[in-house]
């Protein structure tokens, strides 16, 4: 078995709690859905937004899902770097897994599209 990190990245369209919510549990589905993990795989979440996202904190979300509420949950700010992508919200999903790096699906859901397009697109 590996240790392996799962990339995700969403953007919201304004800074409010429910759609920061809401955007990532959509996000956080996509990346469970895709990669076939449950939460008893899940070492740690990390979670990152940018400066102007402060309305809530994304990790809420996710303990409200049932089964994941011991799943260790960190969040932080990203580095401000002029020019970066607003309203970002990223995760890296470490997991216990039998996958090789190649088979583990990355996420990137409305504009995080851009930050990585050879990934954004889900595998056949």
């Amino acid at each position: 078995m590996y240790n392996r990190g799962i990339r995700g990245a969403t953007t919201v369209t304004r800074n409010d709690e429910q759609e920061i919510l809401d955007e990532t549990l959509r996000l956080m589905k996509e990346i469970a859905d895709r990669n076939d993990i449950n939460p008893e795989d899940i070492c740690s979440i990390w979670i990152t937004l940018t400066h102007d996202l402060d309305a809530a904190f994304p990790a809420k979300a996710i303990r409200q899902l049932e089964g994941w509420e011991l799943v260790p949950l960190m969040c932080s700010m990203e580095v401000p770097v002029k020019g970066s992508l607003p309203r970002c919200i990223r995760l890296m999903v470490t997991v216990n897994t039998d996958k090789g790096q190649a088979e583990i699906n990355h996420v990137y859901l409305n504009e995080a599209k851009k930050l990585r397009p050879d990934l954004a697109a889900p595998k056949a």
